[in-house]
């Protein structure tokens, strides 16, 4: 099966969206933050985390909602590993990726999101197969997705201004 590939960084996207201009974004480190995390109900274990029903992890200002959430946990009791499962989503205050499983993994802040991928930024779309984002650059790296649909990324970019 033949995948497209496309890598975005924040600073290109929204390069894209306002005709070529480039413009400098700022962004904190998300991925120091605490990790605060809440569901209908839930289990913690010395080595783990399970969440179910309305499973959330926030971390900043960042959120990573899904049906059901697994952690890993350090031997100091922090997540070094979150598994989210069923109707993923991963909300900045910059973005939206949308899945149907993703992986964050603590220690290189990146959150890789699988299956029918949409990630949105204002009105500019991209959707493929297959999502890696860094929680502190912002950089995002999408690949193609299954033959249903060509195995291609696709998206839509509005410049600035238009409706």
């Amino acid at each position: 099966m033949k995948t497209s590939h496309l890598i975005l960084t924040g600073a290109s996207v929204l390069a894209l969206g306002l005709g070529g201009m480039a413009v400098a974004q700022t962004r904190s480190s998300v991925s120091n933050q605490p990790i605060g995390y809440g569901a209908d109900t839930g289990e913690l274990t010395n080595t783990a985390v399970s969440l179910r029903g309305r499973a959330e992890i926030t971390q900043g200002d960042t959120r990573l909602r899904a049906n059901a959430i697994e952690g890993v946990r350090d031997a100091s009791g922090g997540l070094t590993r979150i598994e989210a499962t069923g109707e993923v989503y991963y909300v900045t205050p910059n973005e939206t990726i949308r899945g149907d499983r993703a992986i964050y993994t603590v220690s290189n802040a990146t959150v890789v999101v699988t299956g029918d991928v949409i990630l949105t930024q204002g009105q500019n779309v991209l959707t493929g197969g297959s999502l890696s984002y860094n929680v502190d650059t912002g950089q995002a790296r999408i690949q193609g997705g299954t033959s249903a649909n060509g195995g291609r990324v696709r998206g839509v970019f509005y410049p600035q201004g238009a409706d």
